[in-house]
């Protein structure tokens, strides 16, 4: 399945300084700059020395360096290092458990609507109860191509774009599908500044 590059044109300033404005009514702060550098630069300079961190699964992430950065530093606790020394078959419980409220949680979204709503897909939904309450503060990192009209148009955004993506990447990196099993939607944040947006004006992520 061919992924539609629609959805991969970076938005202009009139779309991104809408989305900007959308989003902090509702409770969601956002920062805007030029490259996945200054993104990067941005992130670290959020995360405390010693910070506990868990680095939700991003193509963004990792294009950018930030993941290895958090996980293999030294400089933070991470929760993704802990996860990986531990055995799923028989530590299943207690891995989701330790992912399931960490300090920090950095991450991405597949779209994010000109009404300031976040939309983001999960083959297993194991990053999302981080996002959606547990995570003391959470950092999304997001492409400003990644910006649509609605819901409906983030929603195609997610089938038409970003899921023939992730499902190659799966398919290359584990052997095995992935799948838009779970979507998370995000109207608002009610605790203020738990959520901070960097949005980059480059092209980065699914």
């Amino acid at each position: 399945m061919k992924s539609n590059q629609n959805f991969n044109k970076l938005a202009d300033n009139q779309r991104i300084a809408k989305a900007v404005k959308a989003l902090e009514a509702n409770g969601i702060k956002t920062l805007v700059v030029k490259n996945g550098k200054e993104a990067k630069e941005e992130v670290l300079g959020m995360l405390p020395t010693g910070a506990e961190v868990f680095t939700a699964t991003s193509r963004t992430g990792e294009i950018i360096s930030l993941a290895k950065e958090i996980n293999e530093s030294g400089k933070y606790d991470s929760v993704r290092q802990k996860l990986m020394k531990m055995d799923r078959s028989t530590q299943s419980r207690e891995m989701a458990k330790i992912g399931a409220a960490p300090e920090f949680v950095v991450g991405s979204v597949h779209a994010i609507t000109e009404e300031g709503q976040l939309l983001i897909a999960s083959a297993t939904g194991s990053q999302l109860s981080t996002e959606v309450y547990s995570a003391e503060k959470v950092i999304f990192i997001v492409g400003t191509q990644k910006i649509v009209k609605n819901l409906q148009e983030g929603l195609r955004r997610i089938y038409e774009y970003s899921y023939p993506l992730e499902d190659a990447r799966a398919q290359k990196a584990y052997g095995m599908r992935s799948g838009v099993n779970k979507i998370l939607i995000i109207n608002k944040e009610m605790i203020p500044g738990r959520i901070t947006i960097v949005l980059i004006k480059e092209n980065l992520g699914f």
